[in-house]
């Protein structure tokens, strides 16, 4: 092919695309504008969703009308309720051990019984600290009777007053000896320092034991405590004494109420979330530790105006709309909050009420103006 066909082939296929580009790309008009070039757009015919319209205007003169689908802005509300899983356990846990070593002698309770805040559940053989104490008070018997020969020789300025303050002092520390004999004694006696239920029992009487064993578990599940975390977001929001509704996992049909009783004092820089704890009564002992929550806590929440998906449009600045006001189109600038599926949360200089265009955004430009499809007139005032 000769050269100049070429060239004429390639000035054709570029013809056609600019045409194409300017007649389809919807921020054409405005990239036109800015160039300076607006009769290139303004001679490419516009596509019409239907009908145009004609009316006369004040002077007589016939103003073309596009013909468009419109739906009214609406209002809707987001993060105004927040959803977490929760994990619950006693309000209090106590592992109980031995204060000493030695050969575990009995169980005073059960598996799933109830103790009280000091009630002795298990012994340790205790030979040893009874004879201990036995000569622990035979010790104090004879300072103290060593005290009172020296009193009665005081009397008679037999014994001075140094023997008898000595004496004195021997009997002090053979009561001390006595006090601490009975501690040791009362120590082979293993008590639960909280009231509670008492867990699985690890061990069996006979085994020998430590300090470092754990013996039982005691639970006191009168209020569980569910541990759970919150978006960063909402962080502000949390307060002591908000009130949360809870459901399990495994059983969701039935609703709990508790408060917030905890909040961390600092955001999790891993996962950007804040360590909350709600406290829950359990009256009736159908809870247990370890259990699944679903956690749901009620905010006020913020609103946006909500459009139709179909309003919602993109252009080189970003995206924006078409409000409808006093007939005419007009381009509104927004940004969008949070995409649902049947609306989009926007937020920009429009409000609940407006009119805004949802069908053939192709066909009109700022200013144009519009008859939506239904009414006879012109919409005024957003309508």
């Amino acid at each position: 092919m000769a050269a100049w066909k070429q060239i004429a082939v390639c000035l054709v296929v570029l013809v056609v695309a600019a045409a194409a580009w300017v007649r389809f790309f919807p921020g054409a008009p405005e990239i036109l504008d800015r160039w300076g070039i607006d009769w290139a757009h303004a001679a490419i015919p516009k596509a019409e969703t239907g009908s145009i319209a004609r009316s006369s205007g004040s002077a007589g003169i016939e103003t073309p009308q596009t013909l468009v689908v419109a739906a009214r802005v609406a209002s809707a509300t987001i993060n105004d309720k927040l959803q977490a899983i929760g994990t619950g356990r006693a309000k209090a846990t106590v592992a109980v051990n031995p204060y000493g070593s030695g050969r575990l002698v009995a169980f005073l309770v059960q598996s799933g019984a109830h103790v009280k805040a000091g009630e002795v559940i298990a012994r340790l053989d205790s030979e040893t600290e009874q004879i201990a104490l036995e000569r622990a008070k035979a010790t104090r018997d004879d300072a103290l009777a060593k005290v009172e020969r020296m009193k009665a020789l005081r009397s008679s300025n037999t014994a001075s007053q140094v023997q008898l303050t000595d004496a004195e002092l021997s009997l002090r520390t053979a009561e001390l000896s006595v006090h601490e004999a009975e501690v040791a004694l009362d120590r082979r006696s293993v008590t639960t320092p909280i009231s509670g239920i008492v867990g699985i029992l690890p061990i069996e009487a006979g085994n020998y034991v430590t300090s470092q064993t754990s013996i039982a578990t005691v639970d006191d599940r009168s209020s569980i405590l569910v541990d759970f975390w919150v978006p960063e977001r909402f962080a502000a929001s949390v307060k002591i004494g908000d009130a949360i509704t809870a459901t399990l996992l495994a059983n969701p049909k039935h609703l709990y109420q508790g408060t917030v009783s905890a909040i961390d004092n600092r955001i999790d820089d891993k996962s950007r979330t804040l360590w909350v704890q709600a406290t829950i009564d359990n009256p009736a002992d159908s809870l247990r530790a370890g259990m699944a929550f679903n956690v749901t806590m009620a905010f006020p929440g913020d609103t946006y105006p909500s459009i139709s998906p179909l309003a919602l449009q993109w252009g080189t600045d970003g995206a924006f709309i078409w409000a409808v006001k006093d007939g005419k189109a007009k381009k509104v600038a927004v940004r969008v909050i949070q995409r649902n599926s049947d609306s989009v949360l926007v937020d920009g200089p429009i409000d609940e009420g407006d009119t805004v265009v949802t069908e053939g955004v192709q066909s009109i430009r700022e200013g144009s103006a519009v008859r939506i499809a239904g009414n006879t007139a012109p919409a005024v005032n957003g309508a």
